[in-house]
C-alpha cells in the first residue's frame, strides 16, 4: 500500500485508477501499480507489462488506466467485472504477470454508451452503491462519453415554477419514475404521476456523485438542454407563445399528450437559458448536451425549411448560453420514421446546425447503419452504436459477429465524420459479453474471431475451459446473429392469444441446444459470469420448448383431443414452474430483486407502495398498447404472473373442451386484463419458486428432465 500511495502522490489519473482498482479489490490493488504515459498521436493509450512483482499499467489517463486495468483482469486473470455492484470481483489465487509487454491504442476519441430508455428499464430505483459499480464497468470498458440523465426534473421543476406554475401542476407533468425516459423524450407527460417530491431532492444529490465521479474517470456526461418540451398548463401563462400539441403516442390517451413550443417564439430561448444557468449551477457542464427531436413523434411541419429552422434555432439558443456547446442528437428517428425523414428533409434538419457541432449517435447499426442511408450525416460526425436489445428483454439475441465486421467496414468507409463507437441499449439483461465486445472494438486488439471466443468463453469459465469454448464457438458462430426486435421475448412471457404460434426461432435449435450441453460437460460452475450463460441459454430453451407445447394444445383443442390436451397443459405448468426455479439462482433474474430495489427507495409507506407499482407496471403491462414491451424471463414474474396469465387462458379452453365448444376468447382476455390490473397495483408478497440446488445441478435436472421434447424440437426445427 505504501509503494502505491507513492505512485499515486501528486497525479489524479493514477489516483483515480488506483481507487477503482481498490473499489474492485484491494488484493488487485496491491498486484498492481499505474503510471502516466503519454499519448499515442492524440489518441487515448494504455500498456501493460511486468516489472519484479507489480504489473504497470500505463494510461494517458485514467481512463486509459482503466481499460488496461480490464485488459489484464479479462486475459491474464480470466475474470469478468460484473456491472451489477453485489457482485464480487473473484479473483485467481495467484495474480499473473504479464509474459509480453503490451500497448493498445484507442481507434477512435469518442465511446459513447447508454440509452434513455435505460431510465426506465434498469436504472429508475439505483442508489449510489449501484451507480458506483456501473461507472467502474464503463471505465474499463473504456466509456468517456456517458449519457447522464439523472436528476434533470429537479431542474425543470425550479424553472417551471419559477415560471409561474404550482408545485401540484410542475409534479403531475412529470410521469412517475420508471417512465421519466418517454417524459424527458416528449412522448407522454403525467403517466403514472405526480412524482413525489423526495424523487427530485433524492435524485438530484445522485446525480451530483454521479457527474463528479465520471468526470473524475475522465468522462464527459451528456446532459440535457431544452429541446422544446413543455407543460401544457403553460398556455395558460403564456397565452401569446407558440405552443403545439403532439400527436398522442403510442395508444395513450390525450390527457397524456406533448406539448411543443416553436423555437423562433422568444419564450425558447428565455426557457433555454433558465434551464442550463441552473443545471450548470447544480451538476457543472461539460459542454455537451443530449437534444432529441420529435423522437417517434411527428414534428409540427415536415417542410425542410420548418426542420432546418428549428435545428438552427434551437442551436442559437444553447451557444447564447454556452458557446462551447456541442449538440449530441440520436439518430433513432430516422430509422423508426424512415419513411418520413427522406434525404432531403433530414439534409435540411442537420445542416442548420454548423458543422462539426451536432454529433449523431447511429442507434441501431447491428441491423440498419443510417449513416449510410444518409450521405454520412451530411457533414456532421458520427458514432457507430450497437442496441443489443429493446426493453430489457432477457431472451437469447445479439448479433454479435455480424456487428464486429460492420464496425471494421465503418471504420474503413466512414472516413472523418465517424469519431466514435457505442452501445445504446434499452437494458441491462444478465449477459453483458456482447456490450463488452463492441466497446472493445473502439481499441485496436485486432483479435481473431477465435481469440475473441476463447478469451470470453475462458474468463466465463474463470478457467481454460473447452466445453466452454465450445459453447461459446456455437453461440458466437451461430445462434448470435439475431437482430434485436421489439415484443421479442420467448412465448412464456407474452399475452396469451389462441393460435398465436409466437415469433419464429431465428436461429438452428440444435446449435444452442448443443451449446447448453456443452456448458453442462463442465466439472463445476465457479463464476457469476457462467451462471448467467447457464440461465440464460436454459430458459430460452425451455421458452421455446414451451412454444411447442402450446402449439400442440392448441391442435388438440381443436381436434377435441381431451388426453392429449391435458398432457401438453400439464407440461406447460412444468416448464412454467422449472423456468422460476431456473431464474431463481440468481439475483438479477429476480422479481423480488427488482421490487425491493423500488422499495428501498421510498422513506414513507407511501412511497414505498408508489414505487413498487411503477416497478410492477413497467415490466409488464407498461401502458398504452405497451403490455409486454419489457417483459422479462425472471423469477417470481414467471409464477406470480405469467403463469397466472397462462393459467385463465388454460382454465377458459378446459371449460371450452369439456363443454365441446369454441373457445371464449373475449372471457378469457377480460379476465387475464383484470388480474393484470390488479397486480400490478398490488403490494402483496410475490409467490416464486426456488430450488436448494446449485446451478449445474439444476440445469442437468432439466436437461434430463426434458431431454426427449428437446431433442426431438431441435430434431424437428
Amino acid at each position: 500500500m505504501a509503494v502505491l500511495a507513492i505512485s499515486a502522490a501528486g497525479n489524479k489519473d493514477v489516483e483515480q485508477a488506483t481507487a477503482l482498482a481498490m473499489r474492485l479489490s484491494p488484493e488487485l490493488a496491491s498486484k498492481v501499480q499505474f503510471k502516466i504515459i503519454d499519448a499515442d498521436h492524440g489518441r487515448d493509450v494504455f500498456s501493460l507489462e511486468s516489472e519484479g512483482s507489480k504489473v504497470v499499467i500505463g494510461g494517458n489517463n485514467a481512463n486509459s488506466m482503466a481499460v488496461g486495468l480490464n485488459r489484464y483482469l479479462n486475459r491474464y486473470c480470466m475474470v469478468t467485472v460484473s456491472w451489477y455492484a453485489d457482485v464480487a470481483v473473484s479473483l485467481p489465487d495467484v495474480l499473473p504477470d504479464i509474459p509480453v509487454a503490451e500497448r493498445v491504442a484507442a481507434r477512435v476519441p469518442q465511446r459513447f454508451f447508454l440509452n434513455y430508455c435505460t431510465w426506465g428499464y434498469t436504472m429508475p430505483f439505483w442508489q449510489w452503491r449501484d451507480w458506483e459499480r456501473f461507472i467502474d464497468w464503463m471505465a474499463l470498458n473504456g466509456v468517456n462519453l456517458p449519457l447522464a440523465i439523472t436528476g434533470q426534473e429537479a431542474v425543470w421543476y425550479n424553472v417551471w415554477t419559477r415560471l409561474g406554475m404550482s408545485d401540484k401542476q410542475v409534479r403531475s407533468y412529470f410521469t412517475g419514475p420508471a417512465y421519466l425516459p418517454w417524459h424527458r423524450m416528449a412522448n407522454i407527460d403525467g403517466w403514472c404521476g405526480p412524482l413525489p417530491m423526495e424523487w427530485l431532492t433524492q435524485q438530484t444529490a445522485l446525480q451530483q456523485r454521479i457527474v463528479e465521479r465520471e468526470r473524475a474517470l475522465n468522462m464527459r456526461p451528456v446532459l440535457p438542454a431544452f429541446a422544446g418540451h413543455v407543460p401544457g398548463a403553460l398556455r395558460e401563462l403564456f397565452p401569446d407563445a407558440d405552443i403545439q400539441p403532439l400527436i398522442s403516442w403510442a395508444g395513450f390517451d390525450e390527457q397524456y399528450r406533448t406539448f411543443f413550443l416553436n423555437s423562433e417564439d422568444p419564450l425558447y430561448c428565455r426557457i433555454q437559458r433558465m434551464f442550463l444557468e441552473e443545471q450548470t449551477r447544480l451538476f457543472g457542464t461539460d459542454h455537451i448536451y443530449g437534444i432529441d427531436l420529435f423522437n417517434e413523434m411527428e414534428p409540427p411541419s415536415f417542410e425542410p425549411d420548418y426542420l432546418h429552422q428549428v435545428t438552427k434555432h434551437i442551436y442559437e439558443s444553447l451557444v447564447a448560453v454556452d458557446p462551447d456547446a456541442e449538440w449530441l442528437h440520436m439518430a433513432w428517428f430516422l430509422y423508426n420514421q424512415r419513411n418520413e425523414y427522406t434525404q432531403e428533409r433530414t439534409r435540411a434538419m442537420l445542416t442548420g446546425v454548423p458543422q462539426g457541432k451536432m454529433t449523431m449517435l447511429d442507434y441501431y447499426c447491428e441491423y440498419k447503419e443510417m449513416w449510410r442511408e444518409h450521405e454520412g450525416f451530411y457533414g456532421q460526425p458520427f458514432i457507430w452504436c450497437y442496441l443489443g436489445n429493446f426493453g430489457g428483454n432477457t431472451n437469447v439475441q445479439g448479433r454479435i459477429r455480424e456487428a464486429g465486421q460492420r464496425i471494421e467496414r465503418a471504420l474503413q468507409e466512414g472516413g472523418p465524420g465517424l469519431v466514435g463507437i457505442g452501445s445504446t441499449l434499452e437494458g441491462l439483461d444478465v449477459q453483458q459479453f456482447p456490450y463488452e465486445y463492441i466497446m472493445e472494438k473502439a481499441w485496436g486488439f485486432a483479435k481473431t474471431d477465435e481469440q475473441v471466443i476463447n478469451e470470453v468463453a475462458d474468463r466465463h469459465a474463470g478457467r481454460v475451459s473447452q466445453p466452454a469454448r465450445e459453447a461459446w464457438k456455437l453461440l458466437y458462430d451461430n445462434v448470435l446473429d439475431i437482430n434485436p426486435t421489439n415484443f421479442s421475448a420467448p412465448l412464456p412471457c407474452s399475452y396469451p392469444i389462441f393460435g398465436k404460434e409466437g415469433r419464429p426461432v431465428k436461429y438452428k435449435p440444435g446449435q444452442l441446444l448443443a451449446a447448453w450441453d456443452c456448458m453442462l460437460m463442465q466439472d463445476n460452475v465457479t463464476t457469476d459470469a457462467m451462471t448467467i450463460d447457464l440461465i440464460w441459454v436454459g430458459r430460452q430453451l425451455l421458452g421455446d420448448l414451451f412454444l411447442t407445447e402450446k402449439q400442440a394444445l392448441d391442435r388438440a383443442f381443436l381436434g377435441s383431443d381431451k388426453a392429449a390436451f391435458y398432457a401438453h397443459s400439464d407440461l406447460m405448468y412444468e416448464l412454467l414452474s422449472d423456468l422460476d426455479n431456473l431464474n431463481s439462482l440468481y439475483p438479477h433474474s429476480s422479481l423480488s430483486h427488482w421490487l425491493q430495489q423500488a422499495r428501498d427507495l421510498g422513506t414513507t409507506p407511501e412511497a414505498k407502495d408508489y414505487y413498487e407499482m411503477n416497478a410492477r407496471r413497467i415490466i409488464t403491462t407498461w401502458g398504452g398498447r405497451l403490455n409486454d414491451y419489457a417483459c422479462r424471463n425472471w423469477s417470481g414474474l414467471m409464477w406470480d404472473y405469467y403463469a397466472k396469465r397462462w393459467e385463465i387462458y388454460l382454465r377458459q379452453a378446459t371449460v371450452g373442451m369439456i363443454a365441446g365448444k369454441d373457445l371464449d376468447e373475449n372471457a378469457y382476455k377480460t379476465a387475464i386484463d383484470k388480474f393484470q390490473e390488479k397486480w400490478v397495483n398490488s403490494t402483496e408478497e410475490v409467490i416464486q419458486d426456488s430450488s436448494d440446488t446449485d446451478i449445474l445441478t439444476l440445469s442437468r435436472s432439466l436437461r434430463e428432465k426434458y431431454r426427449t421434447q428437446l431433442d426431438n424440437w431441435a430434431q424437428n426445427n
